[in-house]
Formats: structure tokens, sequence, C-alpha cells
């Protein structure tokens, strides 16, 4: 996979021909991965019609949720894009968080590692072997299951030494492919506040609090709306030619592949001219 992809949640749109149109793009500028987000359903419709408009660009999910896609459809839906894009579909897993997923399935949410790996077994079973499946790891256990069991770890919200600490886990000859929220803004307090913005409803997340506090970080940092320390070290802000510096730390720290996820843009809008920047800089 080459060194940089796309992650954004635009791709999840009522306009699929503007989303094939965008990708095709991204995937002539040098993008090497696009990654669509699940939510409360799998993404494999939106990522087979990202893999309709492409050609060489590899198609992930980013991620399909366990409780609301059965390792079945997940298993027929892998094989069938596989086969019909030449292996360019790579199926991204994960937990979500309990919270969530009690919105649409009361009661559902049970220990994430036991389900996790069921989930495998089951897709195992199904014929869709390790190489083509990453799991969302944060956590040392779910990272081992990600080592043993997967291609490799996608994690998101991660600093640079997040990444490192994941490498050093996961040892070599797994993927590392490491999300990062670009803000693509030079004044600091206008950056932060989007940054903010995107980070507010993870900060009510435990998953996400007890690995930055694991990191390194107090409860300071991650109370209210998450300190300025915070938000520096999980966003890179800047212009293009800062955010590509901050970028690098990751490859730096061991990440095979890094997710820019762009900010600040319109709900809803592509932010197409951010990544055609972005993309003058970093190929």
């Amino acid at each position: 996979m080459k060194p940089y992809g796309v992650w954004a949640r635009e791709f999840r749109t009522d306009n699929p021909a503007e989303v094939g149109q965008a990708a095709a793009e991204l995937e002539k500028l040098g993008y090497g991965a696009l990654w669509v987000p699940g939510g409360t359903d799998s993404g494999l419709d939106t990522a087979a019609n990202i893999l309709a408009a492409t050609t060489d660009v590899t198609v992930a999910t980013g991620i399909t949720n366990i409780w609301s896609t059965s390792a079945r459809e997940a298993a027929e839906r892998t094989r069938a894009l596989g086969s019909a894009h030449g292996g360019r579909f790579l199926l991204g897993l994960g937990v979500s968080h309990e919270s969530m997923v009690d919105r649409f399935r009361p009661g559902a949410y049970r220990k994430p590692l036991t389900a996790m790996t069921s989930y495998l077994d089951e897709l195992d079973k199904e014929g869709v072997t390790p190489d083509r499946r990453v799991l969302a790891a944060l956590g040392p256990k779910m990272v081992e299951v990600a080592k043993n069991r997967a291609a490799g770890a996608h994690p998101y919200l991660v600093t640079p030494e997040q990444t490192a600490a994941i490498r050093s886990a996961i040892g070599p000859g797994r993927l590392v492919a490491s999300e990062q929220g670009v803000v693509l803004e030079t004044d600091p307090a206008r950056a932060r506040q989007l940054a903010r913005e995107a980070l507010h409803p993870y900060l009510a997340m435990p998953n996400y609090v007890n690995n930055w506090l694991r990191g390194g970080f107090a409860d300071d940092d991650v109370s209210g709306r998450g300190s300025d320390r915070l938000i520096d070290a999980l966003f890179v802000w800047g212009t293009p030619e800062q955010c590509a510096a901050r970028l690098n730390q990751h490859r730096d720290a061991g990440a095979d592949h890094v997710c820019l996820q762009v900010l600040g843009t319109p709900a809803g809008e592509l932010p197409m001219e951010q990544w055609r920047e972005l993309a003058t800089v970093l190929f």
C-alpha cells in the first residue's frame, strides 16, 4: 500500500456519482488508499461505488462495525468485491463504542475482544483470510489480535508516539495504517477550534480516553473540550508543507500508511481543493 491515503466521512453522501468522480481524481493525484467510515451500517455499498470508479487504488472500510454487519454478510461482500476488482478491497473491522451500538441495537454490546475473536473465527470459516482484513486497534490486547488474526492495525486518533508503540507491539510484516486529522489553517485559534469540533464526541468514549491516558496525557488534557496539548498532538494544522512534515512523523514512527482526514469543510462537502493541495507536497 502506498504511504498516504484519504479517510473521509464525505464519501458517505447521497451523491455516489460525485464521490466516484472524486475517487478517480484522488487515485490520479497519487493517494494509495481510500478509506470509507462505517457508522451504523457497513460502508460496503460506498466502497463498491468507489471501487467501480477507480482502477488501481486500494479501497478499505475504516471501519465496518461488527455489531451492525454479520460476519457472513461481510464475508460475502468481501469475496465479491475482491473478485470483481482485482483484490483491491480491504475489510476494516472494529468494535465501535458501547454508547453508539446501544442506540441502534440496545444491549447487543458485549466484551469487545471476545466478540471480535468470534467474528474473525466466522470469517475464517467463510474463507476471508487474514490478509484481506485489518482491525481498528488501540489497546494492547486488540493490537495482539490484529497481529495474529489480520493483515494489521488501523489506529484512529493516535499520536506518532502511539503509532510507534503499535508498530513495536505488532512487529514487522504487519500493516500499520494510522488515521491523521488535518486542518489546513494557519491561525492557531481557528485551527484548534476546528480540531476540537471534530474531537468533541470522542472525549466521551472511554476507549479513546483510556488510550490517551496510556499515552501519557493527564486527566486535565482529556476533560472538557480537551487541552491545547492534546489537540496539537492528535491533529496537524498549518500550511500544506507544515502538515506534510507532521504526517511524516507517523511514517518515521513505523506506519506503513497514513490516512488523511481533512477537517473544516462544510458538512457533506468534499474537500477536493485541500486534497489537491496536500497531494502537491506529499507526492
